[in-house]
């Protein structure tokens, strides 16, 4: 399996065990032609929570993602990784 394979891999994994352990908006995953850091990147929108829960970090760091920061809006919290 190619490394660009196995990051997107990654980064899917992650997405989709974030959709299943938080309450979520919308979780994609943006390929590093789209992302703003030129990298495989997850981009979750996470509904009703304060901060990054412990189970979204347990996901990120089990996948070797890295958390970068942002803003949370309103009642909604935005989280970036890459890869």
């Amino acid at each position: 399996m190619s490394c660009t394979v196995e990051k997107r891999e990654r980064v899917r994994r992650a997405a989709r065990e974030i959709r299943d352990c938080v309450p979520t908006v919308a979780v994609d995953v943006v390929a590093p032609n789209a992302s703003q850091y030129d990298s495989w990147m997850l981009d979750a929108v996470l509904q009703d929570i304060d901060g990054v829960p412990p189970e979204v970090l347990r996901e990120l760091a089990l996948a070797g993602l890295t958390l970068r920061p942002t803003p949370s809006q309103a009642e909604y919290q935005h989280v970036i990784a890459t890869v």
